[in-house]
């Protein structure tokens, strides 16, 4: 009995990671300290890649001063360097959905989120708390194929310009909305927050993000910006540590197939019965 259990068992997980593998899209990351480096200004500290979430609202954490090598905002006028503007949004190429998280205006109760860079004025880290609209509510993998929850990305568009050139680029960070979302909370409908899910070939995100990864320890861009006589302050922001996503000191690039969470959890799950 146990012997057929163990084939059975070991046919559903590489059947399994063999559909899983087939939706997964490869990403790699730059990661040093905990914190991922973007093709853009902002550094991201939390979520880490792959990492499953619910509870009551999304956490995004992000540094907005390129590593220590730029002022907060407001810029001079002539600055060479500076963010115009930050977006986000929550998609999944698996469910169809996509949905704001900020496009740069606020609506009621903020169920999504103005100007980012308005955020925590004083502030070199940006914290934003986003509840979770009713559609992802539950608990666990989605139970059916029209299920809301499963695989998403979370996508920042940098608006920024560097060194007197503008770039617009893309970078998307993989998570699971696996875990516990209570229902409730006066959750906005999923409705209100969706947008058109544009396909890859519109966005192209690899001419966009031509630019390259940037600030990364041992990259040598220099930032040329003018200070504003109003903002004195180092760019650099309060001390951080592990609960902002910063981890060890090493430096690495990490390869990342969305959808993977889901084969380690089967997997993890199986081997239980081993």
């Amino acid at each position: 009995m146990s012997f057929i259990m163990s084939s059975i068992l070991s046919g559903l997980a590489i059947q399994a990671t063999l559909l899983f593998a087939s939706l997964a899209r490869a990403q790699s990351f730059t990661i040093a300290g905990g914190q991922i480096f973007t093709p853009g200004l902002v550094v991201w500290n939390a979520p880490q890649p792959g990492t499953p979430m619910g509870g009551d609202t999304l956490h995004i954490s992000i540094d907005v001063t390129a590593n220590g090598r730029l002022n907060l905002p407001p810029y001079a006028a002539e600055s060479p360097t500076k963010i115009h503007n930050i977006t986000m949004f929550l998609y999944s190429r698996d469910t169809g959905r996509n949905f704001t998280i900020s496009n740069g205006t606020a609506t009621l109760n903020n169920n999504s989120f103005g100007d980012l860079m308005a955020q925590e004025p004083g502030s070199t880290v940006k914290h934003i708390n986003w509840l979770w609209p009713n559609c992802l509510a539950g608990d666990g993998q989605p139970r059916d194929a029209g299920s809301a929850r499963g695989v998403y990305n979370i996508s920042i568009r940098q608006n920024f310009r560097l060194n007197g050139q503008d770039h617009y680029t893309v970078f998307d960070l993989p998570i699971s909305v696996t875990n516990r979302i209570d229902s409730g909370l006066d959750r906005p409908p999923c409705d209100e927050l969706s947008n058109p899910l544009l396909d890859e070939d519109r966005i192209d995100a690899r001419s966009a993000n031509s630019v390259g990864v940037l600030f990364a320890p041992g990259d040598a861009t220099q930032v040329q910006f003018v200070d504003n006589s109003k903002n004195k302050g180092d760019g650099l922001g309060p001390s951080r540590g592990p609960a902002n996503g910063l981890g060890s000191a090493a430096s690495s690039t990490v390869g990342w197939h969305a959808g993977a969470v889901w084969v380690w959890g089967l997997c993890a799950t199986l081997a239980l019965f081993a």
